[in-house]
């Protein structure tokens, strides 16, 4: 008789996924990562102020002075320095680009999602949707789910098993599929959404290091990744019905039907307010697109265009966020008074305090974010840093596709220990912003590289906070499951989409396709 006290023998998967769990669970908290750099950069400013370099400041030349003068670092922690660092703590943190973006796109989400709209929304397109397209539909709206924060982990990842569960198919795959769509396409979205303009945010804070007239337009990758919505479709149609459901064909679903969660029908309220929420975004869209076609609309620049951002720019650009605000608190409003599940004013001011008290942690992150980036930004230590680092690579001979790799494999490795998106690149940005800049690549360019390594391996990390409510929706259906499992039916997506998507970012360039509004492949160093 085999000895039921023996220790299991864990595959090699299961092996580097205790690894990473292990080494990303003694990682302190990014807000504390970003204190710790805070900390590093006073001390190292203090040591590198004395030394004298031979990288010319970019930022000196003048008409007068076109050779410019060598790179000084700024000690940051002299009394003056430290004087105006605290009188300018609280601008600091209250400007910070990315903390408005954020707030003000969620009060308007939170509404929506409140009331119902969002999940009446992704429930109506999934039950429409007819069985031989079910796989890419649902991946679909996973990746559609990200306008909506965290909708997707929450609702579109269990109906995938539902509906998967519904039409004869394995559960666990329609779970997978949708948890592709939801994590592993993370940047792709057909439509514009929160992030966008956030991480446009921390770009231009991070080109700010060289070039402090350079603002990233909020909407600077929208075609690349719009596009890859396609190609993480595809992908993980072919991935789903090929791969995984033929390896899921032996493993029995041996659930409590009791606990398995069932696809509720609309009722007729629900699709009432559905179709009304509709009716109001259409309504709101066209008012805005008609104001916007104006030749003489107030949303132009002064030169007429739509896209221009910065001094002079359109107002349109500077209004993405507002936008995103109206486009999701009117239909919201709407359908939940058509559907019931408001009763007055009341019920839509708790929807948008529900969604701020989600965002307590975030102001800590960001708090601590801000002061670190300016900090580092005034020290100069990141301007020397992306000079010497782009010598190293022009020394080297790396092109610009190996570069746009080597960033790529970065900002995956750092994504199986950091989780948070914006943690992630605010780290990243003041480094390898600049450090591209100098090698003659666009940061819209470098942020795009940035959001196919952020997205691919979200999949297969037990740092990512949704991954054990994943395996419990998994766990419904087939009570073996554990993170081992889940993360070997998912590392098929994560290294496929990893491999194909930077392809396609390559290919993408390679043509000169355009990467998003007002954004090119090359920055002219000065």
């Amino acid at each position: 008789m085999a000895n039921s006290n023996a220790p299991v023998r864990k595959s090699f998967v299961q092996r580097m996924l205790d690894g990473i769990e292990k080494v990303g669970n003694k990682l302190p908290d990014p807000a504390v990562l970003f204190l710790i750099g805070l900390v590093i950069t006073w001390l190292l400013s203090s040591w590198l102020s004395g030394m004298t370099f031979g990288e010319i400041d970019p930022r000196t030349r003048t008409t007068e002075n076109p050779d410019g003068l060598p790179i000084k670092v700024n000690n940051m922690l002299s009394l003056p320095a430290l004087a105006a660092f605290l009188a300018g703590m609280v601008k600091t943190f209250t400007d910070f680009h990315p903390l408005g973006v954020v707030l003000v796109a969620l009060l308007g989400v939170g509404v929506a999602d409140h009331t119902g709209f969002i999940s009446a929304g992704l429930k109506g397109i999934l039950s429409i949707t007819p069985k031989m397209l079910l796989t890419p539909v649902l991946i679909l709206v996973g990746l559609l789910s990200h306008t909506a924060a965290d909708a997707g982990y929450v609702l579109v990842i269990p109906i995938g098993g539902v509906l998967f569960y519904a039409a004869g198919r394995h559960p666990l795959a329609g779970i997978v599929a949708a948890f592709a769509g939801v994590s592993g396409g993370f940047s792709a979205n057909p439509l514009v959404c929160g992030l966008d303009p956030m991480l446009a945010g921390i770009t231009t804070a991070g080109a700010s290091v060289l070039d402090a007239k350079m603002i990233a337009n909020p909407l600077c990758n929208y075609y690349f990744t719009a596009s890859s919505s396609v190609v993480i479709v595809l992908v993980g149609w072919f991935l789903t019905d090929r791969v995984i459901e033929p390896r899921l064909r032996g493993t029995a679903v041996d659930g409590d039907p009791a606990d398995m969660p069932k696809l509720e029908p609309m009722t007729a309220k629900e699709k009432r307010g559905l179709i009304a929420g509709l009716v109001a975004m259409g309504l709101v869209g066209a008012i805005i697109a008609v104001w916007a076609l104006d030749p003489k609309s107030a949303l132009r620049a002064a030169d007429g265009t739509l896209t221009k951002v910065g001094a002079g720019g359109a107002a349109l650009m500077g209004a993405i966020v507002p936008l995103i605000f109206i486009l999701f608190i009117v239909p919201g409003v709407v359908y939940g008074y058509v559907a019931g599940t408001v009763k007055n004013h009341r019920d839509i001011i708790k929807g948008m305090s529900k969604s701020m008290g989600t965002m307590g942690y975030y102001l800590v992150l960001v708090f601590f974010a801000a002061i670190f980036i300016d900090v580092f930004t005034k020290s100069n230590i990141g301007a020397l840093l992306a000079l010497k680092g782009a010598a190293f690579l022009k020394a080297q001979q790396a092109g610009i596709g190996v570069s746009i790799v080597g960033l790529i494999a970065v900002t995956t490795f750092v994504n199986l220990l950091i989780g948070s998106s914006s943690a992630k690149w605010a780290l990243l940005s003041p480094i390898f912003v600049p450090m591209f800049m100098q090698l003659g690549i666009s940061p819209p360019f470098t942020q795009a590289a940035y959001r196919v390594g952020d997205s691919c391996t979200n999949i297969i990390t037990p740092m990512m906070p949704y991954f054990p409510l994943v395996v419990v929706f998994c766990q419904r259906y087939v009570k073996k499951t554990g993170i081992g499992t889940l993360a070997s039916l998912m590392i098929p997506y994560s290294l496929t989409f990893l491999v194909v998507w930077t392809v396609y970012l390559l290919v993408y360039w390679k043509i000169g396709f355009p990467l998003g509004v007002e954004s090119g492949y090359t920055y002219t160093p000065k």
